[in-house]
């Protein structure tokens, strides 16, 4: 192995439903996500995964940041709360993110916020979010 040589992650995910039931996720290293469908019911829906990653990303990054700033020995834990508001029109898609990010650690509050700003550069998902990935859709014959 070189050093200094980063394998990258295999990503991307397949959902398969049938006619009953709920959704199975599937990513390509095998991990497995049921989806709910309910209101009521307990477990992750479509918009709490894209919550999910956007949190994920977001703490992963913070992380990040603190270390690059040389900051990582005093970062204890780093909490993302991510939530959306549904746009009142078409098409349905979330119109605003609503952000919180705790940071507990021996910093001042300008470290903080630098290690705030530094993550939302860092994070793939909240780029993505903000710019306009293309989508490419094909149907696939069995």
């Amino acid at each position: 192995m070189t050093i200094g040589t980063i394998t990258p992650r295999k990503t991307g995910a397949t959902a398969i439903l049938s006619r009953h039931g709920h959704p199975l996720v599937t990513s390509v290293t095998g991990g497995e996500i049921a989806v709910v469908t309910r209101p009521s019911e307990a477990g992750f829906n479509p918009l709490d995964l894209l919550y999910a990653s956007l949190s994920a990303c977001l703490v992963l990054s913070a992380r990040i940041a603190a270390s690059e700033q040389g900051l990582l020995d005093r970062l204890r834990t780093v909490e993302a709360r991510v939530k959306g508001s549904k746009a009142s029109e078409g098409p349905s898609r979330i119109e605003r993110f609503e952000i919180e990010i705790l940071i507990d650690a021996d910093l001042d509050d300008a470290a903080k916020d630098a290690i705030v700003v530094a993550a939302e550069h860092i994070c793939t998902v909240s780029n993505t979010l903000h710019g306009q990935a293309a989508f490419k859709i094909a149907r696939v014959n069995r």
